[in-house]
């Protein structure tokens, strides 16, 4: 998943900015479980850190822990009810896990927060897609494209539309 935080703005997020900058270097290189030790050793010192719980849902999910990837981004957002990042994977892990209802919920939510976002209408559009909604689907992830995303998820949401396509133009809707 991407990394959608950025420094804080607000000085009184600062610290807790600082506290995991060594950690989101450790994911940004792939030490996942490094990454791990040093999140849950932050929330150990500061159970009040949103962006340790967020980076701690990033490091759980790259290593395969849906279940307690989906309860760290919660715990993020029960902290920062603004953090788009943790939102948004809070709607894959949950479409993930076959929770579409809520996955659908949160997605939603990012899209009110940041409407237009694209990594919230990719989100959006791949529950959609989960529900079997290929109307639905198709709607949010044609304005994931209109968005410019970056250049791998573009290809991989172009080729799910072009499989929609051809389903639609299969033999069973040829009548």
């Amino acid at each position: 998943m991407e990394d959608r935080s950025a420094p804080p703005l607000d000085p009184a997020d600062i610290a807790h900015w600082e506290a995991v900058e060594e950690a989101s270097e450790l994911l940004h290189e792939e030490r996942f479980t490094e990454a791990l030790i040093a999140l849950r050793g932050i929330i150990t010192r500061d159970k009040l850190n949103p962006y340790a719980f967020y980076f701690l849902g990033v490091a759980l999910f790259e290593v395969g822990e849906l279940e307690p990837a989906r309860d760290a981004y919660r715990a993020c957002l029960k902290l920062a009810p603004a953090h788009l990042g943790a939102r948004v994977a809070l709607s894959h892990v949950l479409r993930m896990q076959g929770d579409l209802r809520e996955a659908l919920k949160e997605g939603m939510q990012a899209l009110t927060q940041a409407p237009g976002d694209s990594d919230a209408l990719h989100a959006v559009g791949l529950t959609y897609l989960a529900r079997g909604d290929k109307l639905g689907a198709r709607k949010y992830l044609e304005a994931f494209l209109d968005a410019r995303p970056e250049f791998e998820a573009a290809s991989e949401v172009r080729a799910t539309l072009e499989l929609l396509e051809a389903e639609n133009d299969g033999p069973a809707n040829s009548n």
